[in-house]
């Protein structure tokens, strides 16, 4: 069972504890992924390790080898970029969106979300400062009110999870959520879009001649 009561299999099960463990550095890149030991840890047969381990490839996280094991994936310098090249022009988007489009009803899902983070940070858990900035991002995605960019992050969020997790000064990373934030609750679509490059250490995309902050493709605001 989850936490909201909700039934979860065998396979969602150990696709989730072996992904948390990548994710929070339990799994160090490069570790095997023995299905006979993972069984036994999760207490399940090898047959949902083995599914999980299929979707955990998918996502990007896993790397395969043949028969019964795999490895944490090892993400290379070039990996890494192509990462950061892709990020950077869906999370541009993601924002505009989202401070065009949000809601009175998005926008408070978002302030929770914040809250957790501040008070991660507060209390020196790191652990769950990082869920909560991921968190973040993905409550700003669900608030953008573009299904495809939904279906888009479904695809990727195992990848940006793991490069959000890199990230050591959770304070610094608050506080410019915090500032995020203000943008999408006053409808700063420009502000909003130079924060997040900002954010991500991407300024120069700002001199790319075929961005602008003023595009019309937006639409109009959502009322609410």
């Amino acid at each position: 069972m989850t936490l909201d009561g909700e039934y979860e299999s065998e396979v969602e099960r150990a696709t989730r504890a072996i992904r948390d463990d990548i994710l929070d550095g339990v799994r160090q890149p490069g570790s095997r992924l023995v299905e006979r030991d993972l069984a036994a840890e999760l207490g399940v047969s090898r047959v949902p390790v083995r599914e999980a381990l299929k979707i955990l490839v998918s996502e990007g996280l896993v790397t395969p080898r043949p028969r019964t094991w795999a490895i944490v994936r090892e993400f290379s310098p070039a990996d890494v970029a192509d990462l950061n090249e892709v990020r950077s022009a869906l999370e541009v988007l993601t924002f505009r969106l989202a401070a065009s489009r949000r809601t009175r009803d998005g926008l408070a899902r978002l302030r929770e979300v914040l809250d957790v983070e501040i008070a991660a940070v507060k209390a020196g858990d790191v652990l769950a400062a990082r869920h909560a900035a991921a968190d973040f991002h993905a409550t700003v995605t669900s608030i953008a009110g573009n299904d495809l960019l939904v279906e888009i992050d479904d695809v990727l969020r195992s990848r940006i999870r793991w490069l959000l997790q890199q990230h050591e000064n959770f304070e610094q990373v608050a506080a410019e959520h915090g500032a995020l934030y203000d943008a999408i609750a006053e409808r700063d679509v420009a502000r909003a879009s130079r924060l997040i490059l900002a954010h991500m250490g991407n300024e120069r995309f700002l001199d790319d001649p075929t961005w602008r902050e003023d595009d019309p493709s937006l639409g109009s605001p959502a009322v609410g």
